[in-house]
């Protein structure tokens, strides 16, 4: 069974950092695309950013500039450096992942964890 599990939330004041990570643990042959997604409440869950295995990235227009997505592959790691955080950037981070048992990849999805940014 493959798990994502998120770390690095929190509580922190307009304009501060935070770094997320997500570690994929279990039994696989490879992990390809990696990203983050966010759900504020009342609202839909969005992209904010992904990184290949390769390291091309992709970001949302609302936090270019901010936030930058990287990954260790050794570790089976993804990370996302928030920076200048906004209110509007509250909400819950979740990690998503393609994951390959076999030649077939397989999405999963983290718990997510808690960004609060308020002063």
């Amino acid at each position: 069974q493959v798990q994502l599990v998120e770390s690095g939330g929190g509580l922190v004041q307009p304009g501060g950092s935070l770094r997320l990570s997500c570690v994929a643990s279990g039994t696989f042959l490879s992990i390809g695309a990696m990203g983050w997604y966010r759900q504020a409440p009342g609202k839909q869950r969005e992209l904010v950013a992904t990184i290949t295995s390769g390291g091309n990235t992709n970001y949302a227009e609302s936090v270019k500039g901010r936030f930058t997505i990287s990954r260790d592959n050794a570790k089976n790691t993804v990370y996302l450096q928030l920076n200048s955080l906004k209110p509007e950037d509250t909400a819950v981070y979740y990690c998503n992942a393609d994951v390959r048992l076999t030649w077939l990849p397989t999405n999963y999805w983290g718990q997510g964890t808690q960004v609060t940014v308020s002063s």
